[in-house]
């Protein structure tokens, strides 16, 4: 890891669970809600990184690093990921864990922890 992360980064944990037998209707909805949620989310201030991860196995998981844990809390508000995108992903089939968890970030590789 190169990125230099303020000391007040914070990571922005979400996780989903489905029967993996619905991996193609829930890997289409990702990918649907992907339109209207890339967007909305770099409209935000403070976002460091965001990636999307989904298995076929039956998970899929957000994590997204933000500047502050105030920024990070912005997804909780964000119509298009609480709204619109958990519909279409719930419909497809997808659980989500709840809560959704912000950590701040305590060390990196990066860190000279000696």
């Amino acid at each position: 890891m190169t990125d230099q992360l303020p000391a007040s980064a914070s990571v922005r944990l979400s996780l989903a669970t489905f029967d993996p037998t619905r991996f193609t209707e829930v890997d289409a909805a990702n990918k649907s809600s992907a339109e209207y949620l890339v967007p909305a989310i770099q409209r935000l201030p403070g976002l460091i990184h965001y990636y999307v991860a989904i298995s076929p196995k039956g998970s899929m998981v957000h994590v997204s690093i933000w500047d502050t844990e105030e920024h990070a809390q912005q997804m909780s508000r964000l119509k298009e990921m609480v709204v619109t995108a958990a519909q279409e992903l719930e419909a497809a089939g997808a659980t989500f864990v709840r809560p959704i968890v912000n950590y701040p970030i305590s060390w990196t590789p990066s860190d000279d922890i000696r």
